[in-house]
């Protein structure tokens, strides 16, 4: 399930972080890097699915 997740994380980042841990904080810090760049949000997304 992992692997799915973190293809999400490269594709969508949000989408991986909502299927790590719903709509916490995380999933909404994880949107607005996303916005900021692409990059930041990826790797925040991964970082998330990894540290769990």
């Amino acid at each position: 399930m992992d692997i799915l997740r973190l293809i999400a994380a490269i594709l969508l980042p949000p989408l991986g972080v909502f299927l790590q841990v719903g709509f916490g904080g995380a999933f909404w810090l994880n949107i607005l890097l996303t916005l900021f760049g692409y990059l930041p949000g990826i790797i925040h997304a991964v970082w998330i699915i990894a540290r769990r």
